[in-house]
């Protein structure tokens, strides 16, 4: 099996799911049968958000230094951060395997033709940019549900997953009208949004993630 290499801590509890998730995915009857995983919590990664410093260079020595220890495929526990993807495989050398194609490959199974994305400006510039390349609709929050999204989830990355987050949630969720599939493009949102809060299926990016690691690790695929 291939050693898996993380990047993650963007947040920390959102890459503690995705590891999670990742071992709940291996099919596994003892011990040796799990993927060896090195995984790079460092919540000092800048904000993908603000704009206020670079998180390329900090990522690729990341990247760098997972490979150093072993690794031989890369993931990124954060959507907003693949923005960063080809920086990361530069300074590598490694495959990455791709969280925003997953996910879309994902939502375009389902059968959607339009899909609402709930993520950063930036997430939601990735998604929208692959899902418009494989012929299917992005659905974009209004301007007003954007701003409600994003202090929702600075409340959750703040560690309030609360009555009150989740069901203004799902409340933003519902709002994306004509979506026939809806995508958690920001790892936080599953820590707030269950898929039952819906009535639409919802994509849980970092489930997909965990699921193509496993598979790629395995030997089962190529990383893309």
């Amino acid at each position: 099996m291939k050693t898996l290499g993380v990047l993650g801590g963007m947040g920390p509890a959102a890459t503690l799911d995705f590891l999670a998730r990742l071992q709940a995915a291996t099919p596994a009857g003892r011990d040796q049968d799990h993927l060896r995983v090195l995984v790079d919590i460092n919540p000092q990664v800048p904000d993908r958000n603000t704009g206020d410093a670079e998180p390329g260079p900090v990522l690729a020595a990341m990247a760098r230094g997972l490979r150093d220890g072993g690794a031989q495929v890369l993931a990124i526990a954060c959507n907003t951060a693949h923005a960063y993807a080809e920086e990361v495989v530069a300074a590598s050398g490694l495959p990455l395997i791709d969280m925003i194609a997953v996910a879309c490959e994902a939502a375009r199974d389902t059968g959607a033709t339009g899909v609402g994305v709930l993520g950063t400006p930036l997430a939601v510039d990735l998604y929208s940019a692959r899902l418009s390349g494989m012929g299917l609709a992005p659905v974009a929050l209004s301007p007003a549900e954007q701003a409600r999204f994003m202090a929702l989830l600075y409340r959750i990355k703040g560690g309030d997953a609360g009555a009150e987050v989740r069901d203004g949630m799902a409340a933003v969720a519902r709002s994306l009208a004509g979506a026939q599939a809806v995508i958690a493009g920001c790892t936080e949102v599953p820590l707030a949004l269950a898929a039952d809060a819906l009535t639409v299926p919802l994509i849980n990016a970092g489930q997909t993630l965990a699921d193509r690691c496993v598979a790629v690790c395995q030997g089962q695929m190529p990383p893309a």
